[in-house]
């Protein structure tokens, strides 16, 4: 016999976990499916740790301060140590390009409430020691960002989701399809979609079936093969939503004693790639990671003899003190990507009850917890106003014309 929820989340990452945890929070009786074995293990654990509300666009501004907010308090509120550590975001700049390209970001940073200000050469090498003066012209600095450890943070939710005695979760299980059937003049359970048209869908996996009348996708790269096994009343919905798996590779250091703790995010392309960012975690260790030109489109998650020669040059020529500590290993994780690099958190105006939370092109572990408060409100009919900024923002319905700038 099938299993019935108030709402079912594929997918237990950055973006399912804390979804879950406010959906139980709200008294939604939830289920989470995963076919890895337990939360957090697919995209979630190659998450380098940073956590930043400096965006350059309205949406994810908002909701990375909440994150913040969130990730900050944790071990005060929870008692869970998920090595927060408040260190900042730091945006070095040696050219009038980016220096130009930041500052007119700082109004709209600041009518959203994020604490961010263009400082000094000076005060750049104050907060990062050693980082190469020559051309030197300053830098963007927000405080409140910083890091934590995606493991902790995702057993953390996992278990205060548990906590709430509202949510399950059913791991080692892939969905291998959703059927929706059109039900007219119901009420559902939960839900802004609670009206006179809706659906119920009936995911199964290799294990089990359940009953819904909210899917909540948060399937991240896998979201768009999720979208195409979706049928209503037995006809395919001929889904196809617009997210690209894009690999990125990271790397780790040994640990060495703490000499800096702010991320240092040089824009300035080079040759095979465009950004790049490191920081100095809780334990003394360094993480980076580096956004590759062109991207690496795909699955493959295997590493390569590129990436660590790459940026490795590029961290020394910005801060030459690294050049003795040795790196301990690298790994490979997917970007979620959607055409414009900003997520997508919306209803699907095509198939009712179906809840989009996806395309977070590798920003899901800063956006989740800020993010799942909002899909808990959109499946309750809570919506403040913030947060249909956010949702406006991140409309599956949009142009996708442009990129965000800070992305």
């Amino acid at each position: 016999m099938a299993k019935n929820y108030d709402a079912i989340i594929i997918g237990a990452g950055s973006v399912g976990l804390p979804a879950a945890m406010s959906l139980g929070a709200l008294g939604v009786k939830t289920a989470v499916i995963d076919k890895m074995p337990s939360a957090g293990q697919g995209e979630n654990k190659h998450a380098i740790g940073g956590i930043r509300a400096t965006h350059s666009d309205p949406g994810k501004i908002i909701a990375c301060i909440r994150s913040i907010e969130i990730f900050s308090t944790w071990k005060e509120i929870y008692g869970d140590d998920i090595e927060w550590l408040t260190g900042g975001y730091m945006f070095p700049v040696y050219r009038e390009k980016e220096e130009n390209l930041l500052k007119s970001f700082l109004p709209i940073q600041r009518k959203y409430g994020l604490n961010i200000d263009y400082v000094s050469p000076d005060v750049v090498s104050e907060i990062a020691p050693g980082i190469n003066r020559d051309g030197l012209l300053g830098g963007t600095f927000s405080p409140n960002d910083g890091s934590a450890s995606p493991m902790n943070s995702a057993n953390a939710f996992f278990r205060k989701a548990k906590e709430t005695g509202k949510v399950d979760f059913y791991f080692k299980e892939g969905v291998k399809g959703i059927k929706a059937t059109h039900i007219s003049n119901s009420v559902l359970n939960a839900g802004s979609n609670a009206n006179s048209d809706s659906n119920n869908f009936v995911v199964e996996t290799d294990k089990d079936t359940y009953n819904t009348p909210i899917l909540i996708d948060a399937a991240g790269p896998f979201s768009r093969q999720l979208g195409k096994i979706v049928t209503v009343d037995s006809k395919p919905a001929n889904l196809d939503i617009p997210v690209f798996p894009d690999s990125h590779e990271g790397g780790v250091t040994e640990p060495v004693e703490p000499f800096f703790k702010t991320m240092l995010v040089d824009l300035r392309p080079a040759k095979g790639s465009k950004n790049y960012y490191f920081y100095q975690n809780a334990h003394g260790h360094i993480i980076f990671c580096i956004t590759p030109d062109p991207p690496i489109l795909g699955f493959d998650k295997r590493e390569t003899s590129l990436f660590l020669p790459q940026v490795a040059a590029r961290m020394l020529n910005l801060m030459p003190s690294l050049k003795n500590i040795r790196v301990r290993r690298v790994w490979r994780g997917l970007y979620p990507m959607t055409p414009d690099g900003s997520p997508i958190v919306s209803w699907n105006k095509d198939v009712q009850g179906l809840l989009h939370a996806t395309g977070m092109c590798g920003q899901g572990y800063m956006l989740g917890p800020g993010i799942g408060e909002i899909i808990s409100r959109m499946v309750t009919d809570q919506l403040t106003e913030s947060d249909k900024i956010v949702t406006d923002e991140f409309s599956l319905y949009r142009s996708f014309g442009g990129e965000e700038a800070l992305k």
